[in-house]
């Protein structure tokens, strides 16, 4: 008893102080692990990555890559500094990255180190397919949805051992099915929802920020048709996959098209 009340003291006191505000969400999010860990992490990683990979350079659609990243990180910077968040982007090191892999991928690590694969780009099309790829990965960045799911993962792990600990005096079976049954809870209750959750921020934010950078965000619905098209529908229930349907996705979006050109018209963007 006496550890199980210790183990959530010290939960308790992990949630309160571990917590920061985030300035494109306005949410109070979970940081258990300061960023002065994760970014070095991250970037060594990066880098391993590229010696890891074909990386294309001086191409026509390596450049693109780049100019149009550059574009969104450029409309994140405008924001911020609009909003009074003057030196939230200090520790980020941009870089923008075409590999050669025919996966339809792309994904941004923490402090702004981004790779696109060549298979997303005759999905992508045009600028504008590229820029709702690019600001909706470099918006999980901004985010700090990785920050967040390892202190989500951490607290999931932490749970894991309070379990054990209550049926530490039952039988094998019994820990094993209560074990089973926590994980189970815990990553379609919990694990799986919270990734969802950020997989809509960034589509919020970065049409808002494709936007600013001029690119219609109408035609972010148009990229995710495509890719709702390539996909054939193959893809899980949306309650056990860590990203919204397609059409959950789609609609979203479309509700969120005027906000974003509202937003953008704050600046003197506008869409005919």
């Amino acid at each position: 008893m006496k550890n199980r009340i210790l183990l959530c003291g010290v939960l308790v006191i992990a949630l309160i102080v571990s917590c920061a505000k985030n300035p494109f969400t306005g949410k109070q999010t979970l940081a258990l692990v300061p960023n002065s860990e994760i970014l070095p992490s991250a970037f060594a990683q990066y880098g391993t990555f590229l010696k890891e990979n074909k990386v294309i350079k001086g191409t026509a659609d390596a450049n693109k890559v780049v100019s149009v990243g550059t574009k969104i990180k450029n409309a994140a910077e405008k924001w911020l500094n609009a909003n009074g968040y003057q030196g939230y982007l200090k520790d980020y090191q941009w870089e923008y990255n075409l590999v050669e892999n025919k996966e339809v991928n792309a994904w941004c690590m923490p402090g702004g180190k981004i790779v696109v694969y060549s298979g997303i780009l005759p999905i992508t099309k045009d600028d504008a397919g590229l820029a709702t790829v690019l600001g909706h990965e470099v918006s999980h960045a901004l985010a700090n949805h990785g920050q967040q799911r390892m202190s989500a993962g951490m607290l999931q792990q932490l749970g894991a051992v309070g379990v054990a600990a209550a049926t530490g005096t039952k039988s094998a079976e019994t820990q094993q099915i209560a074990m089973t049954a926590y994980g189970a809870t815990t990553e379609i209750g919990g694990m799986l929802p919270f990734s969802r959750s950020h997989e809509t921020e960034a589509d919020q934010i970065g049409l808002t920020l494709m936007a600013i950078a001029g690119y219609n965000p109408e035609q972010a619905v148009v990229f995710w048709s495509r890719m709702a098209s390539a996909s054939g529908g193959n893809k899980p229930p949306e309650f056990m996959s860590t990203h919204p349907s397609d059409e959950t996705r789609i609609a979203n979006l479309k509700k969120l098209v005027p906000i974003a050109k509202a937003e953008a018209l704050k600046y003197g963007v506008t869409f005919k």
